[in-house]
């Protein structure tokens, strides 16, 4: 047997004993009982209170601690996981990252242009371990983001498995899963690194910066797109 208390465990990335993260997570959970309702509640805090924007892609480690995805308010997959999986241990559920690889047939002519490419390498999700099983969660697209892109948003009722739907509203293909890189009790960046090297190597002396100028509005962009 999996000895699950090594994800509760604070992390360098996971950094769950943050003030700021244990504090927003009391404020999320309340007097919430068991580890069903509290898990439903930060995915859906993370989902929609904190914006999908995959020009927060970095390979700048700081950037992935919990702590400052929260101070930030916006993020990407990989992001929105890490701070979903330290809320989550914040409110003593445990949780896990695991990581895919996924083509995505749905994104903006900009971010296309920029990755060259539609195939997403690590992308970032949960796994709650509740009532003696795991179960994954996806907290990446918020809803107002889906409602432009005409995309299914994930919903989570901390029983059943919620990751990416194959088509969209239309029937048009929206996510394919390619490659399953397996589960992590952290996030473990090196390995991303190496992957981002492998695939975007075109995109590392961009995403290599401390502090990058304004990153865009991906959530902007699909508006405009889909008003044209």
């Amino acid at each position: 047997m999996e000895d699950t208390r090594i994800y509760l465990n604070p992390t360098y990335f996971i950094d769950s004993d943050s003030p700021s993260i244990r504090e927003h997570a009391s404020s999320l959970v309340g007097s919430s009982g068991g580890n069903i309702e509290k898990a439903v509640k930060l995915f859906y805090a993370v989902r929609d209170g904190i914006r999908y924007n995959p020009y927060r892609t970095s390979v700048v480690r700081n950037v992935y601690r919990a702590s400052f995805i929260f101070g930030q308010g916006d993020g990407y997959c990989v992001q929105k996981a890490i701070l979903l999986a330290a809320l989550s241990r914040a409110a003593g559920v445990p949780c896990r990252l695991r990581f895919a690889t996924v083509r995505n047939h749905l994104v903006t002519r900009r971010l296309r242009e920029v990755m060259k490419t539609d195939l997403f390498v690590f992308h970032g999700y949960n796994e709650f371990f509740i009532d003696e099983k795991w179960v994954k969660a996806t907290p990446a697209f918020n809803l107002s983001l889906c409602e432009k892109f005409g995309v299914l948003p994930l919903e989570f009722d901390g029983r059943s498995d919620s990751i990416f739907h194959t088509y969209d509203t239309a029937g048009r293909l929206h996510m394919e899963y390619i490659h399953d890189y397996g589960h992590f009790d952290d996030f473990p960046f090196d390995l991303m690194v190496e992957e981002f090297k492998k695939y975007y190597a075109h995109l590392i002396p961009f995403i290599g910066e401390e502090r990058p100028g304004e990153p865009g509005d991906f959530e902007r962009e699909a508006g405009e797109e889909n008003r044209s």
